[in-house]
């Protein structure tokens, strides 16, 4: 059997972390998984409005992928309102159930 005072055993077998140490290297561990948004070009951006303006005055169901910094969210419904001033939409789903939805976080719409 090996002797725990030969090579590092003495400090492999003493090793303990603080609850602030493992807080803290949780959270820069929970960071490093996250993504940037992607800047989108002046095409995508008019397309994207242009479907949102058809699902709006057309009632078109519309599949709008949304940012996140973990992992993109994907919704599907109807836009049943657009506010201009507070840059968001509101996305209604088959269920009935709804959802506002911020314009600079919307990927791509389908």
């Amino acid at each position: 059997m090996r002797s725990r005072l030969q090579g590092n055993g003495l400090y492999e077998s003493s090793r303990m972390i603080l609850t602030e140490h493992r807080e803290a290297w949780l959270e820069q561990e929970a960071k490093s998984l996250e993504k940037e948004k992607p800047i989108l070009d002046e095409q995508e951006i008019q397309l994207i409005q242009s479907k949102i303006n058809d699902s709006f005055h057309q009632r078109i169901r519309i599949r709008v992928r949304v940012f996140d910094p973990i992992e993109d969210k994907v919704y599907e419904g109807v836009v049943s309102v657009v506010n201009t001033f507070l840059m968001e939409i509101k996305l209604v789903f088959p269920d009935k159930d709804w959802k506002y939805i911020k314009l600079d976080t919307i990927m791509s719409v389908t």
